[in-house]
């Protein structure tokens, strides 16, 4: 084998370790953009997705601790997200409370009870989900990629499934459009709104129990750092599409996972490296915006922004 051979296999490692690495990261945000996505197909936004993740982050780890199944824990994650998301639901579609308002509630009180519920759980070690070569007993980059990176995968052709070829996300997308068109063809209008909500919350918990349970299997006070926020802004890159959910979720992982590999080499501050992720989000946000504007947003979406 010549050098240049030993240079091209070690540069295809290195890459398919960074794109273990990019996945490995990306697998939370991309459940809570899943999630996110059901809720503005209804004409919902929910900013309380950062709660509903620490929330789900803290149960699961919890119940993993307490009964050593990971797999309990991520039970557990999906039902305590689902159950924080439907008093944004209640809020919304009982009493008519501001969508951001309510939403920012619910993010307060996810941080509040997550702090209040993994308070012993600090610096306690679990065994969380396993990966890849745990299961095959084979060691490579992709190897390293977590259970709940692979159940993603599969998650996402089966939400784009449900939204686009059954009746159930047809009339999800039509309320999404139109709340009074819906309510005239016979729909039960609050009936897909409180739906699309609570699978928002569902599937954003996961996303918190997947990044407790597996991909750092520890548990730290508001652990997230701003991960469902930036659900909700990339479900706009996205095109509110789970197909494109996929490699937005996977942008922001790949700069979280080159950042932190810089901060291995120890050549830029690490507090400035861990602002890479972000920035990338916000920049790739900004350019959608200013290419697309509104256009492919639900209709009832933009009529909902503009009443809150």
């Amino acid at each position: 084998m010549t050098e240049l051979d030993v240079q091209a296999a070690t540069l295809s490692l290195s890459l398919l370790a960074w794109l273990a690495a990019a996945l490995r990261s990306a697998t939370p945000l991309l459940w809570a953009m899943l999630g996110e996505t059901f809720a503005q197909r209804a004409g919902i936004v929910n900013l309380g997705t950062e709660g509903q993740m620490l929330l789900g982050a803290a149960s699961a780890y919890a119940t993993t601790a307490q009964t050593g199944d990971p797999w309990r824990g991520l039970l557990a994650g999906a039902v305590a997200g689902g159950l924080l998301s439907c008093g944004h639901a209640l809020l919304c579609l009982r009493y008519g409370a501001n969508q951001f308002a309510s939403g920012l509630s619910l993010w307060m009180i996810g941080f509040g009870a997550s702090t209040y519920l993994g308070a012993g759980y600090v610096g306690q070690s679990i065994t969380g989900l396993p990966t890849l070569s745990r299961l095959t007993g084979f060691a490579s980059p992709l190897d390293q990629i977590g259970v709940t990176a692979v159940i993603a995968l599969l998650v996402v052709p089966l939400c784009a499934a449900v939204l686009y070829a059954t009746r159930f996300g047809l009339n999800l997308r039509a309320v999404g459009e139109s709340v009074v068109a819906a309510r005239a063809a016979g729909l039960r209008v609050h009936l897909y709104q409180w739906s699309a909500v609570l699978m928002g919350g569902l599937l954003s918990g996961i996303g918190g129990a997947a990044l407790s349970i597996d991909y750092t299997q520890a548990w730290a006070e508001g652990m997230t750092q701003g991960l469902g926020l930036i659900a909700v802004g990339l479900v706009i890159v996205a095109r509110w599409s789970p197909w494109l959910a996929l490699p937005a979720a996977v942008m922001f992982g790949g700069a979280d996972a080159l950042s932190l590999r810089a901060q291995a080499d120890g050549a830029v501050s690490a507090h400035l490296l861990h602002t890479l992720p972000y920035l990338a989000s916000l920049i790739v946000f900004v350019l959608t915006c200013m290419r697309y504007g509104a256009a492919g947003a639900p209709a009832g979406l933009r009529a909902s922004l503009h009443r809150s």
